[in-house]
């Protein structure tokens, strides 16, 4: 069987679909073809992919004859339209939503965490929450090497790229006016000022009083790790931060858990890496900005809890675009 697949890129100019051609081609992922799909308004524009310039076609139900895999990274209501259209086509699904992730039929996969899971597919496999991943990235060496976690308590700290294009403009825009003296613009994304402050706020409130965002990681923690009886307490805050989210994370394990072997899981694992050195002359710890741009997410701050028994608090940054959407779908496709 030929390694070489027809890929078909969903929302493909958007900033995750853009970026998802990114890691295509850094990637170098076999491809007998590249077929690149978007709304009417976005059909006949032009991306450059390895010095080729592929012209975006319309997505409809007709868009996935001959293609293998599908990246669907265009919103859930798109991926709930269309996905099944490429699954009857013969191709397999990699849908960046939130469409499908509490599916029992659909495996929810991080390529680092749980692999296996791929094989289980009916025609669709799901891309967890960018938080859920970049959390998932520091915490599952620890978990592993401590006989599993029990629960979370986590505060995500989460930049404007997540809201896509329109957060990036309105930040800059508030910043740009704050600088010079001027008006702000009117606000369209957030409902507060994001130049200059902290949202407490990402997504749409529940009857608990947390939000989506806040339950995804509940949710998709436990369906990732494999852990029906986990339990997560977490508190979203989108920041005046252009790319890359932070995590601050307590967990409780079953095992006793040290310093010293939480650092060593996390310099063995893949996609990660360790920036812990609070002692140094200059302390070494991750910022977003050391993540943006970058495959692998970073960990530092690990220490033991003084409240929780049997617990770790450490920091973790990722790129949101990155491992947090584009690179983690990719790497299903690699799988697959």
């Amino acid at each position: 069987m030929s390694l070489n697949k027809n890929i078909a890129v969903a929302g493909a100019t958007g900033a995750v679909g853009i970026e998802i051609l990114n890691c295509l081609d850094q990637r170098d992922v076999p491809a007998s073809q590249i077929k690149l799909l978007a709304s009417a308004r976005s059909a006949g524009k032009e991306l450059d992919y390895r010095g080729e310039k592929l012209v975006v076609e319309e997505l409809t139900t007709d868009s996935f004859d001959g293609v293998d895999i599908a990246l669907f990274s265009a919103g859930g209501s798109i991926s709930k339209a269309f996905a099944q259209s490429a699954v009857d086509a013969g191709a397999v699904v990699v849908d960046n939503s939130s469409a499908f992730r509490m599916d029992e039929n659909v495996p929810l996969v991080v390529p680092e965490v749980n692999p296996e899971a791929v094989a289980d597919h009916q025609g669709i496999i799901a891309n967890p929450n960018c938080t859920t991943i970049i959390t998932l990235m520091g915490l599952n060496p620890m978990q592993k090497a401590f006989g599993g976690v029990k629960q979370i308590i986590a505060s995500s700290y989460q930049a404007v790229s997540g809201s896509g294009a329109a957060g990036l403009t309105e930040l800059e825009g508030q910043v740009k006016a704050s600088v010079h003296g001027e008006e702000a613009p009117e606000k369209q994304v957030y409902l507060h000022p994001i130049a200059f402050n902290v949202i407490p706020h990402v997504d749409v409130f529940l009857e608990n009083g947390y939000t989506k965002e806040e339950m995804k990681m509940h949710h998709e923690g436990a369906k990732i790790l494999g852990i029906s009886d986990l339990r997560a307490s977490v508190t979203c805050v989108r920041v005046p931060v252009y790319r890359s989210h932070s995590i601050a994370v307590t967990a409780v394990f079953n095992d006793k858990p040290t310093v010293a072997a939480a650092r060593a899981a996390i310099g063995a694992a893949p996609g990660v890496y360790l920036a812990d050195e609070p002692f140094a002359d200059t302390p070494v710890y991750p910022t977003p900005l050391d993540s943006t741009n970058q495959d692998d997410c970073i960990v530092g701050r690990i220490r033991e809890d003084i409240v929780l028994d049997n617990a770790l608090t450490f920091w973790v940054v990722g790129d949101q675009v990155r491992k947090g959407a584009a690179l983690n779908a990719v790497q299903i496709a690699e799988l697959l």
